[in-house]
């Protein structure tokens, strides 16, 4: 067993269960690295606890903390071959030699790695080295695993490989895994519980989809998906029967709610608001006249479109605001420089406090 505990760690209080797979992630220098280093004992924790299984770690010596590490910027040893590599952990640790080679044998079968056993590090490429640095943290079999952006730096498809390689050992370890990364997207593909870091401060913890769905804050709605949220500036006014939601400036976005559906968002009614939607979640109006009924609906000005397959990213502008349409309505119509009417799926639109930033109205 090992859960891990942090106690006030630069003010950060986090428990990660035995056996769970965690997420943290944010910008770069967010934090998450601080706390994946001092959790291996490679970093100084001067203030609060570090626990494992309740016990308290901060002066437990990293080699005794039953821990492995791949980090981006792992390189084996040149001097060695592949296979020594792999071994050399388990037989610092007096391991027998039959038990090192089975494992060896056992992961670089999994890696895809056992062609290049008696390889020279030098000679293999990027993905390869950060895929003998995996299978070096895997034949130690340890309590935890750490993982810093450990395919940060490689190609898409490669980075793509090395996340399926973490996926499964994910399904076939009995250890706690910790993943840091700045990328979101990234972070959303694991589809495991995340936390969000800004400034050493954690944002959100939550399942990735449900960070991407109901983001607390204005920081999590930027960060977290791409493209990004689409985030729009303006005023709520409360009517009789609903909240009205209009775009600032000379922008065209004006959102009602029911006034029964929104009772959080009509204490700030009078005040500034920052509405928030997916770019998933606006489309080309279906027919102009048809549109003309939605309450939600606004003109835009298409700048450009980028194909993106059965899908088109369309840039806009309302005025006020530059937004990002994904559309699967666009095909075969003009290219960028027309106006067109939209319509927002008000089920997912967000309302967010433009003072404190926090989210003030979930999904209405």
């Amino acid at each position: 067993m090992s859960a891990v505990t942090l106690k006030n760690i630069g003010g950060v209080d986090l428990t990660i269960r035995d056996r769970e797979f965690v997420v943290l992630t944010g910008p770069a220098d967010c934090g998450s690295s601080a706390i994946i280093r001092m959790i291996a004992g490679l970093a100084e924790i001067s203030k609060g606890d570090l626990l494992f299984d309740e016990r308290r770690s901060n002066d437990v010596s990293p080699k005794d903390r039953d821990v492995a590490l791949l980090a981006r910027d792992y390189i084996p040893y040149s001097a060695m071959t592949v296979a020594e590599n792999l071994a050399i952990g388990l037989e610092r640790r007096k391991f027998a030699s039959g038990e090192i080679k089975k494992r060896v044998a056992a992961v670089v079968e999994t890696l895809g790695l056992r062609d290049q056993l008696s390889s020279q590090p030098q000679s293999l490429s990027p993905e390869q080295q950060r895929f003998v640095g995996l299978a070096r943290a895997m034949v130690r079999q340890p309590k935890v695993y750490l993982f810093d952006e450990p395919f940060a730096d490689l190609q898409p498809a490669a980075a793509s490989r090395g996340r399926a390689a973490i996926a499964a050992l994910r399904l076939r370890a009995s250890s706690t895994i910790l993943y840091a990364t700045s990328d979101p997207g990234e972070a959303l593909a694991f589809g495991a519980r995340t936390v969000i870091f800004d400034g050493g401060v954690v944002q959100q913890d939550a399942d990735a989809q449900a960070i991407f769905d109901e983001p607390a804050n204005l920081f999590v709605a930027k960060f977290f998906g791409h493209p990004p949220m689409n985030l729009v500036h303006g005023t709520l006014k409360q009517e009789r029967d609903a909240v009205v939601f209009s775009e600032a400036g000379d922008g065209t976005i004006s959102v009602r709610w029911p006034a029964s559906r929104t009772e959080i968002a009509k204490e700030l009614a009078g005040g500034p608001a920052v509405l928030g939607f997916r770019p998933q979640a606006v489309e080309i109006a279906a027919a102009a006249g048809e549109a003309n009924r939605f309450s939600n609906a606004f003109r835009a000005l298409v700048d450009r479109a980028e194909p993106k397959g059965s899908e088109t990213d369309l840039y806009l502008r309302t005025g006020a605001h530059e937004l990002i349409c994904r559309s699967r309505r666009w095909a075969g119509q003009a290219e960028g420089g027309h106006r067109f009417q939209f319509e927002i799926e008000l089920g997912k639109t967000h309302l967010f406090d433009a003072v404190s930033g926090g989210r003030i109205m979930a999904e209405p």
